[in-house]
């Protein structure tokens, strides 16, 4: 059985999702303020698979306390977040964030985003490499060491999130080949896709762009392609 923590200062919704998420078979825990959930991650750091987090809230919102579970923690982060908050949750993501529900929201939408993003996270790393297989990914100056999970640019480390890594390890196997959101969302989800991922897809993108490119506004990597995807130049 795994365990989500919903935080949320509504406590309507949050005695809803959890009955959401009880049909599913998830135990849940509930937090009111951003500061109450990460006492209560900190408390159970290894029985804690999903958070999610409402971004307006009294004492800590979610934008603070996102930047906080990150120094510590990597569990999968869902942000809450209403229409008007779309900077907020632009932020969020790029503050670590794996994804995010609009409210008001389907629940069997909020079921499935769930669901794929604890089977990422239980999943991640699991995978075995066989000996014929290398470690090694390079294109250009990015090279991508599975082995170790440390990616370089130009010879510089630079920090990935898991999603942000997962990303670019799927772009890296694929070289000059157009991925579409759904392909992306697929393969880095481990689920299919669903209404939104281009948005998600989208902005986990643009964020591993700052980080690879010198000039994101000109990306010598990661390219798009109008009307169908993305693709990763082979350099």
């Amino acid at each position: 059985m795994s365990t989500c923590l919903v935080c949320d200062d509504d406590k309507d919704i949050v005695a809803a999702i959890k009955i959401y998420l009880e049909t599913e078979g998830y135990e849940v825990l509930c937090a009111y303020n951003g500061k109450e959930a990460i006492d209560i991650l900190k408390s159970k750091p290894n029985d804690i698979q999903l958070v999610l987090l409402d971004i307006m809230m009294p004492i800590m919102d979610g934008v603070e306390a996102i930047r906080k579970i990150r120094e510590f923690s990597g569990v999968p982060v869902i942000f809450l977040s209403a229409k008007s908050e779309d900077t907020d949750k632009i932020l969020g993501l790029n503050l670590g964030a794996d994804d995010y529900i609009t409210k008001p929201f389907n629940p069997l939408e909020l079921q499935a985003r769930v669901k794929s993003n604890i089977r990422r996270y239980t999943s991640f790393g699991s995978n075995v490499v066989t000996e014929s297989k290398s470690d090694k990914l390079i294109n250009g100056g990015i090279e991508l060491d599975d082995a170790t999970k440390q990616v370089t640019v130009d010879g510089s480390p630079i920090n990935l999130t898991k999603t942000e890594y997962n990303i670019l390890k799927y772009f890296l196997e694929n070289t000059n080949i157009v991925l579409s959101p759904d392909d992306i969302y697929e393969n880095v989800w481990n689920d299919n896709a669903i209404y939104g991922c281009d948005n998600t897809v989208a902005v986990h993108i643009r964020h591993l762009r700052e980080k690879l490119e010198i000039n994101p506004s000109e990306p010598r990597y990661l390219k798009v392609v109008w009307g169908y995807g993305y693709k990763m130049e082979k350099l």
